[in-house]
């Protein structure tokens, strides 16, 4: 096992599962019209344009009472923001053209124009608890062939013709071992990579960055983005080590010493999660090599202020004030909610994106901590 293992935590420990696609509708399907009305005690109802009812309660707040909110540097936070106006909720379209002028001004300019044009909200569970928990997740880089060989023996799939969209397909063994499964994977191997385990943290994070390795000698660096699954479900690899009593403690320090002591079960270890991802390859220019994938809200996330939330408690394009501070990381700051995960769930939850490469992982694979937000919504 090589040092890239310790990305593996961030399935085991976050288990934040695939990033899904982005809604049909994009950002303008569950957009809203207001902040979630408070009902007698507080408790919202439906939100008008939202497809359900929220599972959040939001009460209204004073900047004041918003940790660390003089001292943020807000101007970092502001491409984020640009990225929500090239898709915004419909609450905010009428500020994009504000938000687009303020990307020059200074921190001050921008703190003061938040609280003119802004109301703080603290982000509840329905029985008024306001504490939650904060994971992370990142943009994995892999080394990858366009040709299988030396070394490059673990393939990276486009989805197969005909692949049911809502029925489950084979499972990841059957993937890996069934003639009839690989007949149907025939000729759609994007690339192939060196590491099972890089290969299975690439399918948890659902996106990821290749080195390619073309055939005629040429390396281009290209985006693996998100294209469907075989609809089995996602089970943690962690669960399942301690489940037969194999570690103890299933953090970094214990799975990896056990994979490095028992190569031979590493194959038998990643079976334990049925679930296949599938992707398809999208160039990286310059420009977009700076940005992060595309979350569910349709936009590009911009690293350390791009969050993934539960949509039916704070709806795409939301500002978000953000504090966790835990001793992995200290956090107070502004972020938006661009994206999703399948084990987002919840009032007070978030998924923070960490950003791309080795040390974006290193640090997605520690964060899990608590966390308290706000949701700053126009007034």
């Amino acid at each position: 096992m090589r040092l890239t293992i310790g990305f593996f935590i961030v399935g085991v420990l976050a288990a934040c599962g695939t990033r899904p696609p982005a809604p049909a509708g994009g950002a303008e399907s569950i957009g809203t019209v207001g902040p979630p009305q408070l009902g007698p005690l507080g408790g919202p109802t439906a939100v008008p344009g939202t497809l359900a009812p929220y599972r959040s309660r939001w009460v209204p707040a004073d900047w004041s009472e918003l940790p660390g909110w003089p001292r943020d540097a807000l101007h970092e936070a502001w491409d984020a923001w640009l990225r929500n106006c090239e898709r915004p909720a419909p609450a905010f379209a009428p500020l994009c053209p504000e938000v687009r002028r303020l990307s020059i001004a200074s921190d001050d300019e921008q703190r003061a124009w938040m609280q003119e044009r802004l109301r703080p909200y603290r982000i509840e569970a329905a029985d008024g608890n306001p504490d939650g928990l904060l994971t992370s997740y990142f943009e994995p880089e892999l080394d990858g062939a366009r040709v299988r060989g030396n070394g490059y023996e673990v393939p990276i799939y486009a989805p197969p013709s005909g692949l049911p969209a809502k029925q489950p397909w084979y499972t990841r063994q059957q993937i890996d071992t069934l003639p009839e499964a690989q007949a149907q994977l025939a000729g759609r191997v994007i690339a192939w990579v060196r590491d099972p385990i890089e290969a299975m943290v690439l399918h948890i994070q659902g996106t990821g960055r290749l080195r390619l390795h073309e055939a005629d000698g040429s390396t281009r660096l290209v985006r693996l983005a998100y294209a469907g699954t075989n609809n089995q479900p996602y089970q943690s690899v962690g669960r399942w080590l301690l489940e037969r009593g194999l570690v103890r403690d299933a953090t970094w320090p214990g799975i990896s010493a056990w994979a490095q002591a028992n190569p031979a079960r590493v194959q038998e270890m990643l079976w334990a999660n049925p679930r296949y991802v599938f992707f398809r390859e999208e160039p990286l220019d310059a420009i977009a090599a700076e940005s992060g994938p595309r979350g569910a809200q349709g936009v590009p996330l911009t690293s350390g202020r791009s969050i993934a939330v539960d949509r039916t408690s704070i709806p795409y394009g939301t500002p978000v004030w953000l504090v966790s501070n835990g001793p992995t990381a200290r956090l107070e700051r502004l972020v938006m909610a661009q994206d999703t995960g399948s084990a987002i769930v919840g009032a007070v939850r978030a998924d923070y994106f960490a950003g791309s490469g080795a040390e974006a992982g290193a640090l997605a694979g520690r964060l899990k901590q608590g966390l308290r937000l706000w949701a700053l919504w126009p007034r």
